[in-house]
């Protein structure tokens, strides 16, 4: 292959990859094959890699050793927004809808909470996150405040358009979260005070807006205050 060549198809790829990642069917975190890429384009993993190359050099992609290329978060301003707003109003949802939980519903969330354990040694981001959203959803959907229900099940959507997995870029956050499940299960289960499991499902979010906040920005100093 000669050099024009392949600065071609570099080209042909990295504009591909750029237009996915601008209309949002690549979002932030999502994982870029190489080898899945050069097959939809017919081409090598070569000039894939080159475009990878220079969309890691626009920001728009992070590379990381065990991990591959991911599109990063470019603007996180809305993503923090919406984790900030989640953790408080989930966290509500979640203490308001304990009073209603069946043993049943406690048996089912700690079987979704059994599946993430058993999926973190072959670890998906993406499908740990859906299960994620699962466990959540037998927590709050019972809460008391129909409207409370609807603006949390609003921002789980909008998260699920910024960004494809917060896990994706804080893998080792998903082992806390596991076991942090299980405490807000036990706390319902024992019947605390509502005011303990909100501050601890709320926590429970803050904390993986946290996790991600050291990951992709060491320098600051900032994010959700201990609740």
């Amino acid at each position: 292959m000669n050099p024009g060549g392949a600065q071609s198809k570099s080209q042909v790829a990295y504009h591909w990859i750029k237009e996915r990642i601008a209309r949002q069917e690549y979002t932030p975190g999502y994982r870029l094959v190489l080898s899945a890429i050069a097959k939809d384009l017919d081409m090598s993993v070569v000039p894939v890699r080159e475009a990878i190359r220079q969309l890691e050099a626009e920001g728009l992609v992070t590379f990381e050793r065990n991990v591959g290329a991911q599109v990063s978060m470019v603007d996180d301003s809305q993503y923090r927004h919406s984790m900030q707003t989640l953790s408080v109003l989930e966290g509500a949802a979640t203490a308001l809808a304990a009073g209603r939980l069946t043993e049943d519903d406690l048996r089912r969330a700690r079987a979704v909470n059994d599946r993430m354990i058993e999926s973190l040694d072959d670890f998906d981001p993406s499908a740990f996150t859906a299960l994620n959203h699962e466990f959540h959803s037998i927590l709050f959907t019972k809460c008391v405040n129909p409207r409370i229900v609807t603006l949390v099940e609003a921002e789980w959507a909008r998260l699920g358009h910024l960004r494809s997995s917060t896990f994706s870029f804080v893998p080792g956050r998903a082992h806390e979260s596991v076991r942090e499940h299980e405490n807000i299960v036990r706390l319902i289960e024992i019947g605390a005070p509502l005011g303990e499991i909100e501050k601890v499902a709320r926590r429970h979010r803050a904390a993986t807006l946290d996790a991600y906040l050291v990951h992709e920005h060491p320098d600051e100093t900032f994010g959700l205050p201990a609740v």
